[in-house]
């Protein structure tokens, strides 16, 4: 009888429990379809913060285009946003809001690049399904692109040329050969006699053109002879530089603005400051040597003792000339980087409170220092002020009596003024025109943050 009761109740117990396990398995599905559920719309959330990855890239890139890069960074940032803007309307089941797009631009200057970065960073919403239920709408998604690209800075050039008459000299070993033993009779107190310089004087003495065929000035007599001065080489190469700078601007996307300027007794202004390279070539087309009345007259009324070389007054013209610098960006309100070129052979021959003096150019190298502690890097192309003769033969020479003793100290004084690496000495027979447009490759390559 026990045994009996004890059956029916462990079948009772079973069928029990069977009923217990159908109750727990109901219970179960209703957390295990919202974890499905959840796991659904956290995929989808995964998959459209993907999707809108992929567009925050494409709208920072988008910034750094090669045509941006020659526009501001302003203009960069605002096109990154706009495209980034349309790209994420076209994605369903997003909640967004314009405010919570960031897009920046900004741009930053080390050693001879411009760097633009640009940003674009995004915060929404996935909207939920199963969530939404829980009270969640959506699952908050955010991410972020950073896109960089690199151009070269705008940089306004200032070419300063020396054009007194110590830059008629023959350019060529040849030419000075040429020049000296067509003009013996004018300077036999020298060793070697004549005169290697092409003066050019509107009317000069019989003195100064003593032995010339048809009595005119040196510089006439140079000109009939085929003889080239220095002045011509520094006319074609500023000419060439021209050529060189319009093709470097376009092959670095940057703006190169030029601005000529000479000096003899005066500062001239040969091309004011001008982004059109073409017409600064055809302006440099007119660069001559100093002309003079005669020996010692500048005007006919005007005795100047020949004092017509200030390269020291140049200079600080030219410093007051130039403004202050920028960086070089493309960013509103910044300015170009500057650059001066000088080109000279480096003797001052100017009054001093009515004393003629002879000094290397900017001796106390007070001058130059103020430029480049502007911000202003400084090119200098030096002529060789050669030796004019090798000793006296009849009585010391003007050269003997007044240059002799400065003459070593001016490539020396010519590299202090410069900036490091932008030195650069041509000697007779010396090519100026590749000189210069490899100072200018160098200038370019080594723009730099001014401030």
């Amino acid at each position: 009888m026990t045994d009996k009761r004890a059956g029916r109740c462990g079948r009772k117990f079973w069928r029990s429990r069977s009923g217990n396990v159908a109750l727990i398995t109901a219970a179960s599905m209703i957390p295990l379809t919202f974890a499905l559920g959840m796991a659904y719309d956290f995929t989808m959330a995964q998959s459209r913060k993907d999707q809108i990855d992929g567009m925050a890239d494409v709208a920072a890139l988008g910034g750094v285009t090669p045509g941006l890069m020659t526009q501001s960074a302003s203009v960069s940032q605002a096109q990154s946003s706009s495209l980034f803007a349309g790209q994420i309307a076209t994605v369903s089941g997003v909640a967004y809001q314009t405010s919570n797009l960031h897009a920046t631009a900004s741009d930053s200057v080390t050693a001879s690049t411009v760097t633009r970065t640009v940003t674009v960073s995004y915060s929404a919403g996935s909207q939920n399904v199963f969530a939404a239920l829980l009270g969640m709408s959506t699952f908050p998604i955010s991410g972020s692109s950073t896109a960089t690209s690199t151009t070269s800075p705008n940089i306004d050039f200032y070419l300063l040329l020396d054009t007194s008459p110590s830059m008629e000299i023959a350019a060529t070993t040849s030419g000075i050969n040429t020049l000296q033993a067509a003009t013996v009779a004018q300077q036999r107190n020298a060793t070697p006699a004549g005169c290697a310089f092409g003066c050019h004087e509107t009317n000069p003495t019989s003195g100064d053109t003593v032995g010339n065929p048809n009595g005119e000035d040196n510089y006439t007599l140079a000109r009939n002879l085929g003889v080239t001065m220095r002045i011509d080489l520094v006319n074609q190469a500023t000419q060439n530089l021209m050529t060189t700078a319009q093709n470097t601007e376009t092959a670095n996307g940057a703006s190169y603005r030029v601005a000529i300027y000479t000096i003899d007794y005066n500062y001239n202004s040969l091309q004011s400051l001008t982004s059109n390279l073409s017409s600064a070539k055809t302006a440099a087309a007119n660069i001559a040597a100093l002309e003079v009345y005669s020996n010692n007259y500048i005007t006919r009324n005007r005795n100047n003792d020949d004092e017509d070389t200030s390269l020291d007054g140049g200079v600080s013209d030219i410093n007051t000339t130039m403004p202050s610098p920028g960086n070089g960006t493309k960013t509103a309100g910044d300015t170009p980087q500057e650059v001066l070129f000088i080109v000279t052979d480096g003797l001052n021959d100017a009054s001093s409170h009515g004393t003629r003096i002879y000094t290397p150019i900017d001796s106390s190298g007070a001058l130059c220092t103020a430029i480049k502690n502007r911000g202003i890097r400084i090119a200098v192309l030096y002529t060789t002020y050669n030796p004019l003769d090798n000793g006296p033969i009849g009585g010391p020479t003007w050269y003997d009596q007044h240059v002799e003793a400065v003459q070593p100290r001016i490539a020396t004084a010519a590299q202090a003024c410069a900036s490091p690496g932008l030195f650069f000495e041509v000697n007779t027979d010396g090519d100026i025109s590749s000189a210069l447009t490899q100072l200018f490759q160098k200038a370019v390559a080594t723009a730099r943050l001014t401030h």
